[in-house]
């Protein structure tokens, strides 16, 4: 089962479990899927954080004895948009790059300082380790939507 964050048209924000997002998808087509709150069918689903557990070395720090509450209104659609041509964009500039996992300072410098041929990677860095290397000069982004490591895909 999966639960996906919905909304309706009116701005409602309810929760919905689904055997698959193909499921989710079947059952908005034929009206199956409609806000408990207005019964509206116009339903999508809303933007949804992964849940991510604080590091066992991290501690929370509330804001003036608060904790933050996030929007519950849709996403705009242009927000949306840009977001999913990012996320295209991201994809295919990962398409001929080399995963090289917690290696990638190393093999980024080898490449920088000419030890190695020059060619796209991608991996894992600590935030000390992507400041080291803009400071040497070297190149680096980050990538901003979460990929599969390719050793932990299905």
């Amino acid at each position: 089962m999966i639960v996906f964050d919905l909304h309706c048209e009116n701005g409602h924000r309810f929760e919905g479990w689904f055997g698959s997002s193909a499921d989710f998808d079947s059952q908005r087509e034929r009206g199956l899927v409609d806000c408990p709150e207005c019964g509206s069918k116009t339903v999508g689903k809303a933007p949804m954080a992964p849940a991510v557990g604080a590091k066992g070395n991290q501690v929370s720090e509330p804001t003036a004895g608060k904790e933050a509450q996030l929007s519950n209104a849709p996403m705009p659609p242009e927000v949306e948009k840009a977001l999913k041509q990012l996320a295209k964009a991201q994809a295919k500039a990962l398409e001929k790059s080399t995963w090289v996992g917690e290696k990638f300072a190393d093999e980024a410098r080898s490449q920088h300082y000419g030890e190695k041929d020059e060619a796209p990677i991608h991996g894992k860095a600590t935030r000390k380790e992507a400041e080291d290397l803009a400071a040497e000069g070297i190149s680096v982004a980050p990538i901003l939507f979460p990929i599969a490591e390719p050793d932990k895909l299905n």
